[in-house]
């Protein structure tokens, strides 16, 4: 646990010095203008594990103030909420594997409690957000929050009692599921005393109901129906306001379209699929009935009410405004935009999802999740009793990332930053070393090994928060923002990838290939013209001899991160460019669902994804299972799938999709994923066969956008039924190899890009960052046969697809990333590629249970538990070392680069 002042913006090092940098050209950057676009940031690489550092979606963290960090370096740490201790220089801080009191004055933890300390409550995360404190009759403290196991079905609100050194749990309440809900899931709590009773308030965001509970006998009063997913509460007068993170309860489906959030249903946009509505609902809070539900921003859901209790106020998480609440006839009375370039040119993805109000209640401070800031907010008489004027931003403050909960005492801000500084623990500088020597003396990162951190910040004058404005604007590169605005030129000739959005690109065509969960050391590390560490590339040229030419004959970029850390939020960026309040809230815990297929709708933003946008701009789109789920018969697995494929027998599945507006676009022939039993060579075939059948059409008819899944390099472990890791590998490069000579082959490929990333970076370690991950660039105009260094992430390609079809960026995230200039000539080159072989037989399945003895049995049985049955099912450190076990044998795993094979729960579904 380390307490640190953080670095002045002052000595960033040049990485803040932005459109005024004038870096070397590549043949990609041909004039000024995409110079212009070009910051010092793309100069530099993830690696710095101090602050200033960078994050992978275009964002600089340069936070005010100082920061603690903490939390066990073999987990992944995230920090939600927190709530002073009245009479205390103490505060209680939520995390996901428990709560710790923090002392304020020395910025120290004074003692933290989590779930592996008590064998009952082992499995249990903290929900999204909400503590609660409060004193007991005899003086003591007590504090309260909530907290769920997906796995067993358990949800408690947890009391702990502070003595001034420890923490103990004192209670435990469960709540069981109801109706469709798996899980009870309690979030926000209010502690309320009537009559010398202590009642709590606790919203089951699950079950989707609010609850009164008398605490001191621990017996539920009462307990009534709310809108889809309340999140957060609050009481005014007699009257209790609950936010309901998916709207109201779906009543009317007539010409409305609706859809799962999975528990349940929710309205939804035709357009995007993603959540239409969001409500207030409005209790008495002696007897519970409802009084009323009121119409607010998308995503509601933290709520505060105003010192005079004549206010409420809703921070709308999918709208970028805050909803004021009249209490005295139960209106909204203004809206409050808080975005960091409001207006009509303005762009989503502010995320505001955390309000705390002044001692005078003339300010209001949110939270600004994506923009890395607190926005502050002077409330205007219609928004605060004492209020004058115009409800306003005064201006921004820098926080770490994503902040995610906020309180004020003594002229202070505390800030619980969800993300921090992002995965940055190095393997090197662990303290828990294993007694056998790693592989490597190199240093390495993981995407599950990141500190939790706290920010205290003193509450700036005016002139400093003009100054806090400046920086929190050059940290988010706005300038990019402004550039990409501009209007297009007449008379330019068309280029591959355009200045402008809106002028013409020699591309007619782009193919989106996303596949899943690999390192670029995993794969690339042993290319001698990149910067590998061979010693983490356990799937190198023999097993991926696709991608190893594909980086020779185009370009190798070593300097490529995923913006997410796990495939629930990969696919968010790579098909969005940006997570919503709901992703970021359930990171890790993944409670509700784990949307690495698209069929939750209180994921997606409200401008949906790149294929709506695309459709929405008039460009033809087709989908290849990127956002669909396959049913084949019951009992079909991996090796009679494969047999019947080689055997040219069509495999016999459906495609489905919770979103309509999907299903048109969407391929019948290109099987989507879930498990691992299909293999991607059926995915190649489909592909390729629907682009020969384009190619009999007369004219051009290909499709503008294709957006494909590949994700049979995500692996099954060892389980026998299906193939080896390094086999699915192999299968995936294959694949990718094929789709690409097919392309190359075709009459299309002279006005034809591909780009390929996989979703995520979760499932191995990486010596530069936990976020570098393999990428590539395929065109005619990409023969450069060099390796490119400029930093790129997923943000970028969606960006560049936006610029190549002339359509604009969907939310502040893309607006802001650069285009992929330099992975672009300014020549077309009529090379085709060839795919080559496998090396590795596709066929080649884990040996079964009674020919494994040891370690290996061991792994395998691991491997054949239900939690890995899906993609992203399971413990990933334990996938890791099942996976280095197989391919590499009895060379050791560099266990100074990883956990606990068990107590680092993955992502569940």
């Amino acid at each position: 646990m380390i307490s640190r002042k953080i670095i002045g913006l002052a000595v960033v090092s040049g990485l803040l010095a932005a459109s005024c940098h004038q870096p070397k050209r590549t043949p990609g950057m041909a004039n000024a203008g995409q110079v212009n676009q070009h910051s010092s940031y793309d100069d530099s690489t993830l690696h710095q594990t101090t602050l200033p550092v960078l994050m992978p979606y275009n964002r600089i963290i340069d936070p005010a103030g100082t920061v603690l960090r903490y939390g066990e370096e073999t987990q992944e740490n995230h920090s939600l909420d927190l709530k002073l201790i009245p009479g205390t220089n103490l505060m209680a801080v939520e995390d996901r594997y428990g709560i710790a009191v923090v002392n304020t004055a020395t910025q120290k933890v004074a003692d933290r409690w989590i779930y592996t300390a008590d064998a009952k409550y082992r499995g249990l995360m903290s929900t999204y957000s909400g503590l609660e404190v409060y004193k007991t009759a005899a003086g003591e403290v007590k504090i309260l929050w909530s907290a769920a196991n997906g796995g067993n079905h358990q949800s408690y609100v947890m009391e702990a009692g502070w003595d001034g050194q420890k923490l103990s749990i004192s209670k435990a309440l469960a709540f069981k599921p109801e109706g469709e809900s798996p899980l009870a899931l309690p979030n926000e709590l209010l502690m309320d005393r009537q009559n010398g009773v202590n009642y709590l308030y606790v919203v089951l965001n699950g079950n989707n109901k609010l609850v009164k509970v008398d605490w001191d006998k621990q017996a539920i009063v009462w307990s009534k129906n709310t809108g889809v997913a309340p999140y957060g509460l609050a009481k005014a007068g007699n009257n209790i306001y609950v936010s309901n993170w998916g709207g109201p309860q779906v009543t009317d489906t007539i010409g409305r379209e609706t859809a799962g959030v999975p528990y349940g249903k929710a309205y939804t946009d035709p357009k995007t699929g993603a959540i239409s509505l969001g409500s207030v609902s409005v209790f008495e809070s002696g007897n519970g009935n409802l009084i009323k539900e009121l119409a607010t921003g998308l995503h509601p859901n933290d709520i505060v009410t105003s010192t005079d209790g004549k206010l409420v106020y809703v921070a709308n998480g999918n709208s970028d405004n805050i909803s004021v609440i009249s209490t005295v006839d139960n209106k909204i009375v203004q809206t409050i935009d808080v975005s960091l370039h409001a207006g009509e040119k303005g762009f989503i993805g502010d995320t505001p999802n955390a309000l705390a109000l002044s001692d005078d209640g003339n300010t209001l401070y949110v939270a600004n999740g994506l923009d890395n800031a607190v926005a502050v907010i002077h409330l205007g008489s219609k928004a605060a009793a004492h209020g004058s004027g115009s409800s306003n931003i005064k201006g921004f403050i820098p926080t770490e990332a994503y902040p995610a909960g906020l309180a004020i005492k003594n002229n202070t801000l505390f800030v619980t930053n969800l993300e921090g500084e992002g995965a940055r623990v190095n393997a090197k500088d662990m303290q828990r070393k294993p007694a056998d020597l790693p592989a490597t003396k190199t240093d390495a990162f993981n995407t599950h090994r990141q500190l939790a951190t706290l920010s205290f910040i003193p509450l700036p004058d005016d002139q400093q928060l003009a100054v806090y404005t400046q920086n929190v604007n050059t940290l988010n590169l706005a300038y990019r923002a402004e550039l990409a605005r501009l209007l297009p030129r007449k008379d330019i000739a068309p280029v591959p990838v355009p200045e402008r959005i809106g002028e013409p690109s020699v591309f007619q065509h782009v193919i989106y290939i996303v596949k899943e969960n690999r390192t670029y050391d995993q794969v690339l590390g042993d290319i001698k013209t990149g910067d590998g560490n061979p010693d983490l590339c356990i799937f190198g040229e023999q097993i991926t001899p696709n991608e190893h030419q594909l980086a020779k004959d185009f370009l190798l970029m070593d300097n490529y991160y995923a913006s997410g850390k796990s495939s629930a939020e990969g696919h968010q960026w790579t098909d969005a460019a940006m997570v919503t309040d709901y992703v970021e809230k359930s990171v890790r815990a993944w409670f509700r669902s784990y949307p690495h297929v698209q069929e939750d709708a209180m994921v997606y933003d409200k401008k949906g994804f790149i294929w709506n946008n695309a459709a929405d701009h008039g460009k033809n789109v087709r989908v290849y299972g990127e956002t669909a789920t396959p049913h084949v018969k019951k009992g079909m697995t991996w090796l009679p799938i494969y047999n019947d494929y080689i055997a040219g027998k069509p495999l016999d599945f459906t495609n489905t999709s919770t979103i309509a507006r999907v299903r048109p676009l969407l391929s019948p022939n290109y099987p989507g994923y879930d498990d691992h039993d299909i293999n991607d060579q059926i995915r190649a075939s489909a592909f390729i066969k629907e682009l020969n059948d384009y190619e009999k059409q007369p004219g051009d008819k290909l499709p503008n956008l294709m957006v494909l899944a590949l994700p049979a390099d995500h692996t099954g472990g060892t389980t026998p039924r299906l193939p080896t890791p390094r086999a699915m590998v192999a299968d995936n490069d294959l694949a990718l190899g094929r789709i690409v000579e097919a392309v190359s082959k075709s009459r299309f490929w002279k006005n034809t890009v591909i780009f390929v990333t996989e979703d995520d970076s979760q499932a191995g370690w990486d010596h530069v960052s936990a976020y570098r991950t393999t990428g590539f660039v395929i065109s005619p105009y990409s023969r450069l046969k060099q390796t490119v260094h400029t930093n790129y992430n997923q943000t970028c390609i969606v960006r560049t697809i936006e610029q190549i079809l002339g359509i604009p960026p969907m939310n502040t995230i893309d607006a802001t990333a650069l285009p992929m200039f330099s992975c672009f000539s300014q020549r077309p080159d009529s090379f085709v590629f060839t795919h080559v072989a496998n090396k590795i037989p596709l066929n080649e399945m884990n040996p079964k249970l009674s020919m494994l003895k040891g370690i290996d049995l061991y792994y395998a049985q691991q491997s054949m538990t239900a939690q890995y049955a899906h993609i992203d099912g399971g413990n990933d450190d334990l996938l890791n070392r099942i996976i280095w076990n197989s391919v590499m044998g009895k060379k050791t795993y560099p266990k100074k680069f990883a956990g606990h094979d068990t107590g680092d729960d993955d992502d569940d579904d």
